[in-house]
């Protein structure tokens, strides 16, 4: 989208209702804590997406964020009803409130709401950096002995964006220990 980009985090739907099911969720809710503090350190703003659903009733316990992941005063609070984070919500103007042209998304659930916002951001010309290490997912059950295993979904998206081409926009798909912050953000200053 732009030689020098404007980075924000974008966390979506890590939410204990939303988790309860998950792939190993506890070490992925401790390295998107850790990409949160990365960010809040680099003056990166982070907002934060929670899912609402006849399921996820805004303000019930299932709803709220899953420790120890929490927003602090000036980031930014999405809500939205469907898998994508862009779709009828303030996202887009948010974004470009701000100036954001790069997003590293972390989430769950990897192969809905993950792969919902990573496309719909890339479709709108954002870079997106996917921590490959920071999603997760529950396994699909199709019936009659067919499985799909939260695993492979994860490994299926980051395999997929790793060799997604698309105009426009530039995607790195690394561990969230990877993903650079810091240095990114000094050279759009």
């Amino acid at each position: 989208m732009s030689d020098t980009p404007k980075t924000a985090l974008l966390i979506v739907d890590t939410q204990v209702g939303v988790l309860a099911g998950a792939h190993e969720p506890q070490p992925v809710l401790a390295r998107i804590d850790a990409l949160v503090q990365r960010a809040r350190g680099a003056g990166v703003p982070v907002l934060w997406v929670q899912h609402e659903s006849d399921e996820l009733v805004a303000g019930s316990p299932g709803w709220q964020l899953a420790p120890p992941l929490a927003p602090v005063a000036g980031e930014g609070l999405i809500r939205k009803r469907f898998n994508s984070s862009f779709a009828e919500t303030p996202l887009q103007a948010t974004l470009q409130a701000q100036g954001i042209t790069r997003l590293v998304l972390a989430g769950a659930m990897t192969n809905w709401c993950i792969r919902a916002t990573a496309f719909a951001a890339l479709e709108r010309g954002y870079d997106l950096a996917l921590a490959s290490d920071g999603h997760t997912t529950e396994a699909m059950d199709f019936g009659q002995g067919r499985v799909i295993a939260a695993d492979a979904l994860i490994d299926e998206l980051n395999a997929g964006l790793r060799w997604l081409s698309v105009p426009r926009s530039r995607i790195e798909v690394r561990p969230a220990a990877e993903i650079e912050f810091g240095s990114l953000e000094a050279t759009a200053a």
